[in-house]
């Protein structure tokens, strides 16, 4: 890495610093029972409030999304976290105390960004997979006065899609003033620098919150490791005969190759090992690096988990003095709930928390939102079996103020979500078309829908439960080890943490199960169930890393069991041999260090292009629609607008025929495109460039190859040249 490269990430990481030290006053309050006081998601609280006034501002379009409104943003939050250092004077003496641990903290931060930015180095590229879409997300929105920017994909309409990950990113790389091209592998370092700190954060506290021990941070290093790192027992194949990828097998049904290991294994079918799916986890995302809304949603999805940890950690310190209060106040009028002062304040910021992850992952803001929910009624049942010696009478009144309660504030948490969520939903109509039931019955297929669910002739993919132990076995061997000890072991007391992780447990084996019953309808017809269950295994791979991290520390230290720690080491060894097969693979065993320019690439692959894009970028200013060739997605069309953010006709087919809900929609437009370059009527193509207000259009290598009777001498006639080089030209269309 250069001097010059450093000093971009030492510049990155310093604007977190800030965006974290914005916002330290309220995570120490929020986060006040946490041993480390919760040091590392004051960044991601300060990135979700600066970001969210942002948001406001700009798509209410009483601030345009400029570098001036991020400095007032910024200003705000550093406001009301005065206020509240000044009202918690006790929040000052926790910096005092804490100093060192924050030091650590930030350290660990910044380590975790410079690794992977020097990781991402060898293969910056944003080029293959889906990089394209999300480098043109975030280049239109830099170019956006106002949200929702402009789909770049489908002039002049705006973006139909989750895209707040894709915003955060902008508002950085604006706040930075770093290159897109820049920042884009920037952003994907510091995600997974996010992942690392607070998974370990989280089971740091979930193992002793009270204190920072040396077993609550063997946990965290476990949590991180796992969440960040880990792959599945899919690396076993490495030892045995490679099988046909789509056609797996069990590997017990192989030859045993040890002495040809690796066995030519390949990485990616860790991630699509049951046919016709999708079952991806962090580390594989952090490879292959597409900024899509599974990753930005990572760090919102941890903080997500660390506030309700503390929620469940305050109803565990609080409850003698909630059972004294409870005696003594009237049980209809006064009783008061679980939530009150600092846990409102939670409270609030959970509902606003979720919100923010819809907008990112909308699959992400209903499984937090049920967690949540789950945490709230938990809660409830734990309150009541605590009281469980006092008086029968006061028991039987006060059931129904419990559950009143539990659904008042699962109530205010659902209308907080969608107040928080309603200037995006103004501007974004969804594209999920129904419920999908497996294996439906035949009279049922006959009816075909009723209300949301879909019964589907020919769809009954199910996974075995061998495919289901080579992805989840790793996780469910701490599981079942943990259902033993927690049955076995008499000493052994029950803690408020272990309820959390049973929570936790519970909500992931459900998101495991659900798609083998039911699916949501998209535009796939064979992998109609594999955006169903990679939304929802994912974030099973996080809970399912934290809880078997604070398993692993909890038996060994408590029972000192040599086979379940040996046999633990073993499953280890397996599932963290993953990154070994992964990250070389992708980043050609880190041969050629390239820096870290996404967009390089382009200078050898496409060097009059690379040109173009860089005038592009440096003299057109908005965002003024540009056409250029439509193709495929996953292919090298639609280079132009993704690189640029300028908008063209039709980008990506495919995405658009998702985004829009009908391939109806973009399809009339591929022969409008065709038309405007073929055809020699000047006055027809000067009717279709109105249509969609073209301002310029973009003759180059691939316009070239795919419009063989490109008719370019119209385009003299209705517009003039502004940029030529080598193969590319580019006209500005006058005035129609």
């Amino acid at each position: 890495m250069s001097t010059q490269e450093l000093i971009l990430v030492i510049q990155w990481w310093m604007a977190f610093w800030i965006i974290g030290s914005s916002s330290l006053p309220i995570t120490s309050l929020i986060f006040k029972d946490f041993s480390d006081k919760g040091y590392i998601f004051a960044k991601t609280i300060g990135l979700i409030f600066v970001s969210y006034i942002v948001f406001l501002l700009s798509i209410l379009r009483i601030a345009q999304f400029s570098l001036e409104t991020i400095y007032f943003s910024i200003l705000i939050v550093l406001f009301v976290n005065i206020l509240i250092l000044i009202k918690q004077r006790s929040a000052i003496k926790y910096f005092k105390e804490k100093f060192l641990t924050y030091s650590a903290f930030e350290i660990l931060f910044f380590i975790g960004i410079l690794f992977w930015s020097f990781i991402k180095g060898f293969g910056p590229d944003i080029y293959g997979l889906e990089k394209y879409m999300d480098f043109g997300f975030m280049n239109s929105i830099l170019r956006s006065d106002y949200l929702p920017a402009a789909d770049m994909w489908f002039a002049p309409h705006s973006i139909n899609y989750y895209y707040y990950g894709h915003f955060v990113a902008a508002l950085m790389t604006k706040f930075t003033q770093i290159p897109s091209n820049i920042s884009y592998n920037l952003m994907i370092a510091t995600i997974f620098s996010f992942t690392f700190a607070s998974s370990f954060s989280i089971a740091l506290n979930l193992f002793d919150f009270r204190k920072i021990s040396r077993n609550s941070v063997i946990t965290g290093i476990f949590a991180g490791l796992f969440v960040s790192f880990a792959g599945n027992l899919h690396t076993i194949y490495s030892l045995f005969k490679p099988y046909t990828t789509d056609n797996p097998i069990p590997f017990w049904s192989l030859f045993f190759s040890a002495s040809s290991f690796p066995n030519s294994y390949w990485y990616p079918n860790a991630t699509r090992f049951i046919p016709f799916t999708i079952h991806e986890f962090p580390l594989y995302s952090f490879v292959v690096s597409d900024l899509h809304g599974h990753v930005s949603d990572i760090p919102f999805v941890l903080l997500t988990i660390a506030l309700l940890l503390a929620i469940f950690l305050r109803s565990s310190e609080n409850k003698q003095t909630q059972k004294s209060k409870v005696k003594s106040q009237n049980q209809n009028l006064k009783l008061k709930s679980f939530f009150y002062n600092r846990e409102f304040l939670i409270f609030t910021l959970l509902a606003l928390v979720l919100a923010v992850m819809y907008m990112t992952n909308a699959w992400d803001g209903a499984i937090y939102m049920l967690l949540s929910s789950l945490v709230i009624i938990a809660l409830t049942v734990k309150k009541e079996m605590s009281n469980s010696n006092d008086n029968i009478k006061y028991q039987i009144s006060n059931i129904k103020y419990q559950i009143y309660s539990s659904l008042k504030y699962i109530g205010v948490l659902v209308v907080g979500y969608f107040v928080f969520t309603l200037p995006f939903n103004l501007n974004f109509k969804p594209f999920v078309s129904g419920i999908g039931v497996l294996c439906s019955p035949h009279f049922l297929t006959q009816i075909g829908k009723i209300g949301p669910f879909l019964f589907e002739a020919n769809h009954c993919q199910k996974s075995t439960l061998w495919q289901l132990f080579i992805l989840y076995g790793f996780f469910y061997f701490f599981v079942f080890s943990y259902s033993i000890f927690i049955l076995k072991i008499r000493r052994y007391q029950v803690k408020v943490q272990d309820y959390f992780v049973i929570l936790l447990i519970f909500l992931s084996t459900l998101l495991i199960i659900v798609p083998e019953f039911v699916y949501v309808k998209d535009i796939y017809p064979n992998h109609y169930r594999a955006n169903t269950m990679f939304k929802l295994v994912y974030q099973s791979f996080i809970l399912l890393s934290i809880s078997s991290a604070y398993i692993l520390v909890k038996i060994t230290r408590t029972t000192k069991s040599f086979p379940f720690f040996l046999s633990s080491m073993i499953f280890i060894g397996i599932v963290l041999a993953y990154p070994y097969f992964a990250i070389p693979s992708y980043y050609n065993k880190f041969i050629n260090y390239k820096g870290l320019d996404g967009t390089k690439y382009l200078k050898t692959l496409r060097p009059y292009d690379y040109e173009a894009i860089l005038w592009i970028n440096k003299n057109i200013k908005g965002q003024p629609v540009m056409l250029e060739a439509q193709g495929d997605s996953y292919t090298d069309y639609a280079r132009i607008s993704a690189n640029t953010g300028i908008p063209t006709v039709l980008g990506w087919t495919v995405h658009e025929w998702l985004w829009r809900g009908s391939y109806d929609v973009p399809a009339p437009r591929i022969t409008d495109i065709q038309i405007i370059y073929e055809n020699t009527d000047t006055n027809k193509t000067t009717k279709i460039l109105r249509k969609y207000n073209v301002k310029y259009v973009y003759i180059g290598g691939l316009e070239r190859e795919k419009y063989k009777d490109l008719f370019e001498k119209k385009f003299d006639q209705i517009g003039k040249v502004v940029y030529q080089n080598g193969d590319v030209k580019i006209y500005q269309i006058y005035n129609l």
